[in-house]
């Protein structure tokens, strides 16, 4: 019940506050929990993603936002959960798999930290392996305004194809770190896409990216 008047309230004041745009949101699976990555740019990407997303969804929200209790308690009811950066959390990975199999979405920013120049910077495999372990799909998202985030500014969220993440991972056994990287390459390779772009049409074929160590 919290949840769904939070994101009410948060999309109620995104549209006041922004000239909103959404795209893409016929490519979101339906009936079925996905993970959302995403280009980094302000402290309002989650709710900016998971406003226009179908269902319930969880995001990674770093250690320090927990700090103050009142936001803490607020981006709880979000589905937020903490993460420590930069630290392998093993239990941040656990948790966001248990998301998944509970039935929520999950919204996660590769890049592990916000963008101040607007372009999008080289992204971390965690999305992978927790796509890997979950056999979830991945949905990628491109979170595109001008270069200053001011009022009415127009704010468009690309949602693109999804990618099935059995094409490149055996679900169910420990994932390879190569085959975390080549996967990590295509969904970032689509977050360009969409940042710079439109949002891909249904007949077109997915990026051919080779691993990079």
């Amino acid at each position: 019940m919290m949840y769904h008047f939070a994101k009410v309230l948060v999309w109620i004041a995104f549209h006041i506050a922004f000239n909103f745009h959404y795209e893409g949101r016929k490519n979101i699976p339906k009936k079925t929990p996905v993970i959302y990555v995403s280009n980094h740019r302000t402290n309002a990407d989650p709710p900016m993603v998971g406003a226009g997303a179908r269902g319930v969804f969880s995001f990674m929200a770093k250690e320090e936002l927990f700090k103050n209790k009142l936001f803490a308690w607020f981006i709880r009811a979000l589905g937020a959960f903490s993460v420590s950066r930069g630290k392998g959390d093993l239990a941040a990975i656990d948790t966001a798999v248990e998301r998944l199999n509970s039935g929520r979405s999950l919204v996660i920013f590769p890049e592990g930290t916000r963008s101040k120049d607007g372009r999008v910077h080289k992204g971390k495999s965690g999305a992978a392996l927790i796509a890997a372990k979950s056999g979830r799909q991945i949905v990628p998202v491109g979170i595109v305004f001008g270069e200053k985030m001011r009022f009415r500014c127009k704010i468009t969220v690309r949602y693109g194809k999804p990618i099935n993440t059995a094409d490149y991972c055996e679900i169910g056994k420990e994932p390879d770190p190569r085959t975390l990287v080549k996967l990590k390459n295509v969904y970032m390779a689509e977050i360009v896409r969409l940042v710079e772009g439109e949002v891909p049409e249904k007949n077109e074929r997915k990026p051919e990216v080779k691993a990079n160590e």
